[in-house]
């Protein structure tokens, strides 16, 4: 049988809590539709431990044929040196003080690395892009109401037009168009250095993001890793992805 490509996921991170009198240490974490749609894909998962020691993480990388960052809380603003008053609650500093230098370093490796919502976003803040805190604040392109793009994960629930001939489009099966499910109210806005937009909802909220002259470099705004199943196009990326890793 042929080896796996091995995949780094970076975990989740779920604070510490309370049963009883006892106190539950904070978790590192991923949810199993996420593994389960590399596995299918041919992957082999790595989940990763949180640190901020960069020799750990390139020890990580040295082990790894991809990586791949999953959704979560928001990126702090102040990544990109924006002092807007924001919810803290919203967002979390163990991830962004793990994901910045695993996305910086897997770059410089030019490993393949495939990001979900949230991780696409860091991902254009890595590369020295900003984001838009507030989606719905974007509006729609002319003749179109805006679609919903919170709280649907389970299914499909809105169109995207993808770039022709872009990666993605390649990753996706080929396609220019397919539908996607939805779960943010952030998104890219200022494209960092060499990122591509090559997705949008057709209401102009970016989508997918791509960064060329890599082996392999893409950043979607939904969630395939819990539409592989069911859609074929999210099942393509998988698959395009740990393609890439092999």
């Amino acid at each position: 049988m042929a080896r796996r490509p091995v995949v780094l996921v970076a975990p989740r991170w779920v604070p510490e809590s309370t049963s009883g009198s006892e106190r539950i240490a904070p978790q590192e974490a991923i949810a199993d539709c996420f593994v389960d749609a590399i596995l299918a894909a041919g992957g082999l998962p790595l989940v990763m431990s949180l640190t901020e020691d960069e020799g750990v993480i390139d020890s990580y990388l040295e082990l790894a044929d991809g990586v791949a960052v999953p959704g979560g809380p928001d990126v702090n603003p102040r990544r990109w040196g924006s002092d807007m008053d924001y919810d803290p609650a919203l967002l979390c500093e163990p991830r962004d003080a793990f994901e910045f230098p695993l996305v910086r370093h897997a770059l410089a490796a030019d490993l393949p690395l495939l990001t979900t919502c949230r991780g696409t976003q860091l991902l254009n803040v890595a590369l020295g892009g900003t984001l838009c805190m507030d989606v719905p604040s974007l509006g729609a392109t002319e003749g179109m109401v805006q679609w919903r793009h919170t709280g649907i994960l389970s299914g499909v629930c809105h169109p995207v037009d993808v770039e022709e001939g872009s990666l993605l489009s390649r990753a996706l099966g080929g396609v220019t168009h397919a539908q996607v499910n939805s779960a943010h109210h952030c998104c890219v806005e200022r494209l960092g250095e060499g990122v591509r937009l090559v997705a949008r909802a057709t209401d102009g909220v970016p989508e997918g993001i791509e960064v060329p002259g890599r082996r392999f470099c893409v950043g979607v705004q939904w969630h395939p890793e819990y539409t592989w199943r069911e859609v074929g196009t999210d099942f393509s990326l998988w698959r395009s992805f740990v393609d890439a890793c092999r």
